[in-house]
């Protein structure tokens, strides 16, 4: 038979896991894709898939994922300055349902301007914008001296446009040496843990 302390510290346990539902942020909503939905991938060697082999970038393991067309527009070593100038381009050529920006890791790698690049990202989620395209963010770590961690700038940028981010994925990626092919680069298993995250980012922003 169960005691009033039983009860109550039932009832205590339900209070608590409330409470931190209640805090647990809710990612924003995105647009649900439809079957024949196009997505286009964006960003520099992180979207290209260096370090694995062709078939393990990101983008085509979301696409076996999600059961939609993505569209791998990685471009190794590129800059946001450069991602911002290309970026329009592809945008009117597929025109597509949701842009997935992974890109700045190469401003951060060679110390460029950080609010420049934080000024070139939301130029691109702009662009996209204006053409009514979705965009969810992934934030890419900076480096430093004891351990990886995503730049606030993108967690920043999702804030201020109401966009969904996905923050942390590539920074613990690069923090285990199982899923890198190098100290900047994940490998076919660290791209299959990066499309799983986005692609569960996905199905709770009510894309998918």
């Amino acid at each position: 038979m169960p005691t009033a302390r039983g009860g109550l510290a039932a009832a205590g346990v339900l209070l608590f896991l409330s409470l931190l539902a209640a805090c647990s942020p809710t990612p924003p909503s995105l647009s649900p894709l439809p079957a024949d939905a196009t997505i286009l991938a964006f960003g520099d060697s992180l979207t290209a898939g260096t370090g694995a082999h062709e078939g393990d970038s990101y983008p085509t393991q979301l696409s076996n994922l999600s059961g939609r067309q993505v569209i791998n527009a990685g471009v190794p070593g590129e800059v946001s300055s450069q991602g911002l100038v290309r970026l329009p381009g592809l945008l009117d050529e597929h025109q597509p349902h949701l842009l997935i920006l992974t890109h700045g890791g190469n401003d951060l790698l060679r110390r460029m301007d950080v609010e420049q690049t934080r000024d070139n990202l939301a130029a691109m989620i702009q662009l996209a914008r204006d053409r009514g395209t979705d965009v969810l963010l992934v934030a890419v770590p900076a480096p430093t001296l004891l351990r990886l961690r995503s730049e606030a700038i993108y967690a920043d940028i999702g804030e201020a446009f109401g966009i969904p981010v996905e923050n942390g994925a590539l920074a613990r990626i690069l923090s285990r040496d199982a899923m890198k092919s190098d100290p900047i680069h994940p490998n076919a298993d660290g791209y299959r843990y990066l499309a799983e995250h986005i692609h569960r980012l996905l199905i709770e922003t009510g894309a998918l």
